[in-house]
């Protein structure tokens, strides 16, 4: 029997649905808040709720895994596309948050009743670190500067409802995207290219563990004599 099947019964957990699930079928607990439920559910009706969408969801992102192939290759511009492609018509179909849907919802809860513009800036300073992401056009420390010099100017901390001055920072952050060459128009194009660099990052996360789980496969010794398959020729659609 080939190495590669034999996997499949076993160490099913190597490609188990959350290995693939775990960040898409993320719902933040703040989503099911008591002001977004249905007037008159108790507690325990609202949770039924929650776990029946959740399923749901769940189980709509699976049937779409078990139809498409996905290659794990994250050195295929090819294959990374075509994950990416498979994960945004989970997300579609599922209902889900894109990574920039998470982003942006994070950045509305973290800031809700931030009164000044400083700490704002500082939280999103703090929501990018802790997501990885990183700032290659140095664009924070020129929007504090741009704080600083309307800050200056009014002589006071800017308030995020000082309409007045907040006008003057957004004339300066019009021209902080000037600079940098960015675009409103262009939002769409940054979104797809962050979605690409998580499919990809996504991709080498699945081939890591694709080879630990062949590693400790093979020290047993029923596999002592088998080849390793190569982890581009894995159909995860054969392991959920």
């Amino acid at each position: 029997m080939a190495f590669s099947t034999r996997l499949l019964y076993k160490s099913r957990q190597l490609y188990g649905s959350q290995a693939v699930l775990r960040r898409e079928v993320a719902i933040p607990v703040r989503f099911y808040s008591k002001e977004a439920s249905p007037p008159g559910l108790k507690g325990d009706e609202i949770l039924k709720n929650i776990f029946v969408e959740v399923k749901n969801k769940f189980e709509t992102a699976l049937g779409i895994f078990r139809k498409e192939k996905i290659t794990i290759d994250p050195d295929d511009p090819a294959a990374v596309s075509q994950y990416a492609n498979v994960m945004k018509t989970v997300r579609e179909k599922a209902g889900l948050f894109s990574e920039s849907q998470r982003i942006k919802y994070t950045i509305e809860t973290r800031t809700q009743g931030i009164p000044d513009v400083r700490t704002y800036l500082l939280t999103l300073k703090e929501i990018r670190s802790k997501r990885g992401l990183t700032d290659e056009l140095g664009a924070e420390a020129m929007m504090m500067g741009a704080l600083d010099k309307v800050e200056k100017e009014i002589k006071k901390p800017l308030m995020r409802d000082d309409k007045k001055s907040m006008a003057l920072l957004t004339a300066e952050f019009d021209k902080i995207n000037k600079k940098l060459g960015i675009r409103k128009e262009d939002l769409p194009k940054y979104e797809e290219q962050l979605e690409l660099k998580i499919a990809k990052a996504q991709l080498e996360e699945l081939k890591k563990d694709a080879l630990e789980a062949m590693e400790t496969q093979k020290k047993r010794e029923e596999f002592k004599d088998e080849a390793m398959p190569d982890v581009k020729s894995l159909d995860i659609r054969n392991f959920i």
